[in-house]
């Protein structure tokens, strides 16, 4: 399920973080699915259980998870809301780069025709 490059420069702790959020985007991990416990992911990708344990804090903090004391670390049930919320608030940063993309001479019809073509994908 998850691959961890130990020669990145992304933590790996962040690297899991990153890699749920991609599952959860593609519909591998959905609302209320269980993620594998601390000790099961040790085993599978060989990482120090505290390593994971930052991982499960951080989707947790993010709003991905949910943690029950004795039962696991489960998807949230409102995730498509916490995405939406979270996608949200990358738009200013999108602004700004289409605005750094038309002050460079790319047109507004190129860059219409690119966002097309990544919704039709």
């Amino acid at each position: 399920m998850f691959t961890i490059d130990m020669q990145s420069r992304i933590p790996v702790f962040e690297q899991i973080v990153i890699q749920t959020e991609e599952f959860i985007r593609a519909g591998i991990l959905n609302p209320g699915d269980k993620l594998p416990s601390v000790r099961e992911l040790t085993a599978m990708i060989g990482v120090n259980p505290n390593t994971i344990s930052k991982a499960y804090g951080e989707l947790e903090r993010r709003g991905l998870t949910v943690s029950v004391t004795g039962k696991g670390c489960f998807i949230a049930k409102n995730i498509s809301d916490v995405l939406k919320t979270a996608a949200e608030k990358k738009i200013p940063e999108f602004e700004k780069l289409a605005k750094e993309l038309i002050d460079s001479g790319i047109t507004k019809d190129e860059l219409i025709r690119r966002v097309n073509s990544l919704v039709s994908q």
